[in-house]
């Protein structure tokens, strides 16, 4: 069962993840929009709160899955 702030986090890098394919298929910010612009503070705040759950995501997964290359059953 995830945290409850891992949830949050994956729901942010979600939220991220959608804005830039947007920005890039169709060149709109909807973080942006919403916000009065993409320089306003609640955008800015926003955009960091994105950045720091990716590596709060890169981070814990990276220390979950860190044996994933041994095997999980004793060898013969």
């Amino acid at each position: 069962m995830l945290k409850p702030l891992h949830v949050l986090g994956l729901m942010l890098v979600i939220l991220g993840a959608l804005n830039w394919g947007l920005v890039g298929l169709f060149q709109i910010d909807v973080i942006g929009a919403l916000c009065g612009g993409p320089f306003t503070l609640a955008s800015r705040v926003i955009y960091t709160a994105i950045g720091a759950a990716g590596l709060m995501l890169a981070a814990t997964t990276l220390a979950v899955y860190s044996d994933w290359r041994k095997p999980s059953f004793p060898r013969r």
